[in-house]
């Protein structure tokens, strides 16, 4: 038997491809979400994960009938991936955005340390680097942009998983637990290739994503690889695909449309401005879905 994980917000648009890549892996998987998941073998249990309680019973439950049959109670959770959230700006009222994704986070991550679950990986988000829902057209720091890079964003979804992530860093270092933070770039499903010849019609549309993005897929590698390495204990991941959304090399591009952003470092080829090169370095990530591989 694989490794039992329980995942939460599986129903998403990016748990939906995620799960079922750590499926075929072998992974035993329970989803908490609001509306259930259709990928076989995996069950829903309808989860509100601002509920402490909830969230305490859901980790320590049976993840389906077959369960009972052992007669031993629920067996032992691994890993637990914190997906669910609200997961932008503009859907719901600031305030609501804001406490929901500090809430559960806070909520999974205390339940999961005190179960004694030694491994969690949670969603946080490229809009911690602060310009993705900036008011007006607002200049990076400076490029790349890497992990240890000043996050100041403005608004309540960004600063929210500004807090998540120190939220996970206080209780890796009060417990020894490992818990990785996945800034995670623009999710592209398969089907969103076709936006891509507009992405480079108009290249300035893409600034606020930092010209990056994470196809659906390589996201469930990342994935994978954070639940397959023990003993880092807290750490920050880029989770972005390796290229640049543009025709040009990336120094160049650069250097034209941001000419008054200073570069740390020199970006080689077409990398991402948004660097993933941490995840690769540590994590051994190899990328799969290039969008050059799609996009006409």
């Amino acid at each position: 038997m694989g490794k039992r994980i329980v995942f939460t917000g599986g129903s998403g648009k990016a748990g939906r491809h995620v799960v079922p890549w750590l499926r075929a892996r072998g992974y035993d998987i329970l989803n908490l979400d609001l509306k259930p998941l259709d990928c076989q073998g995996v069950n829903t249990l309808i989860t509100d994960v601002t509920d402490s309680g909830q969230v305490f019973n859901a980790l320590s439950m049976h993840f389906d009938f077959g369960g009972y049959e052992t007669g031993k109670g629920p067996a032992k959770i691994d890993a637990v991936v914190h997906f669910a959230a609200i997961p932008r700006v503009l859907i719901q009222p600031d305030n609501v955005t804001y406490s929901a994704n500090v809430i559960s986070t806070y909520n999974v991550i205390e339940a999961a340390v005190k179960l004694g679950i030694r491994k969690i990986v949670i969603a946080s988000s490229e809009t911690t680097y602060g310009v993705c829902f900036a008011e007006g057209d607002k200049d990076f720091h400076h490029f790349p942009l890497e992990e240890d890079y000043d996050t100041d964003p403005m608004d309540s979804y960004g600063l929210s998983k500004v807090i998540n992530e120190k939220t996970a860093r206080a209780f890796a270092m009060r417990s020894g637990a490992d818990i990785y933070a996945l800034r995670i770039g623009n999710v592209i499903e398969p089907h969103e290739y076709d936006l891509f010849p507009g992405f480079m019609a108009d290249p300035m549309t893409r600034k606020r994503n930092a010209w990056s993005y994470i196809d659906a897929r390589d996201l469930g590698q990342i994935v994978h690889l954070c639940l397959e390495k023990d003993g880092l204990g807290y750490q920050v991941f880029n989770a972005v695909n390796d290229t640049i959304t543009a025709r040009e090399d990336t120094e160049g591009f650069l250097k034209r449309c941001c000419p008054k952003t200073p570069h740390r470092r020199a970006l080689k080829g077409q990398e991402a401005p948004l660097s993933n090169r941490k995840i690769r370095e540590v994590l051994g990530f190899k990328e799969e879905h290039n969008w050059r591989k799609y996009a006409k």
